[in-house]
């Protein structure tokens, strides 16, 4: 982890005087994911930076205590931060709606309880059109006279957490992945949707147009699955 880098060596002279074992150590440490030739190589990346630094020496010690304080302060935050998404997704296990959105190709866990908790009841909405608008993502319309727009962006109202969760759930849906570990064989997370995409790119839509199709055709089976209460079926 970057920061746990930087708390132990806060500044480049802490780093040059490191040896490459004690720093392919510490990020073979911070990241026991990964290998230690990657430890290794980051640790070469980092030697590298601190000699290119002019500043090296031009460092005050209240700086390194002020950057140590504010290192913990975000160790820390990000810590209940992991707790309370570990709350959250614990309280949506426990919503019928949860695995309603999560049954759509594409659509994780965390993007899931963040389409249920932006949309809320979905009662509220009696077409999906409306749905779409709370989105903000319906085209817009500029006319002045006689002209009318041909080319128009979406509105933007509504909230931007949702538009956000269902972009990267489209973005998820439409991306290759292999079917299984064993196999060479390559499909979409989501067949429907990712269809659905190539043809709107063969159309000529450029890719965020497409994507905000899709983001529409999305909301579209939200809206229908959560009023009928079913799961989504992938036909593959």
């Amino acid at each position: 982890m970057s920061l746990l880098t930087l708390k132990k060596f806060p500044s480049s002279e802490d780093i040059l005087n490191a040896s490459d074992e004690t720093l392919t150590e510490k990020k073979h440490e911070y990241c026991k994911s990964r290998s230690r030739s990657w430890a290794s190589d980051k640790a070469a990346q980092i030697k590298a930076a601190a000699i290119r630094n002019p500043f090296e020496r031009a460092v005050y010690q209240s700086h390194i205590l002020s950057l140590g304080m504010f290192i913990t302060i975000i160790l820390q935050y990000k810590e209940h931060l992991s707790k309370l998404e570990s709350e959250i997704d614990t309280f949506a296990q426990e919503i019928e709606e949860y695995e309603i959105i999560k049954s759509i190709p594409g659509i994780g866990e965390k993007i899931a309880a963040t389409i249920i908790s932006e949309i809320g009841e979905i009662d509220r909405f009696d077409h999906p059109k409306k749905l779409v608008a709370f989105a903000g993502v319906d085209p817009s319309v500029f006319e002045s006279g006689k002209f009318t727009a041909t080319k128009n962006r979406i509105t933007k109202r509504g909230s931007s957490r949702l538009r956000h969760a269902l972009y990267m759930a489209v973005r998820c849906a439409i991306r290759d992945c292999r079917k299984k570990k064993t196999s060479d064989e390559i499909i979409p997370r989501n067949k429907k949707l990712r269809e659905f995409y190539d043809k709107k790119r063969d159309e000529g839509k450029p890719f965020k147009v497409a994507v905000i199709a899709c983001v529409n055709k999305l909301l579209h089976w939200i809206f229908a699955l959560l009023k009928s209460n079913t799961l989504f079926q992938d036909v593959v």
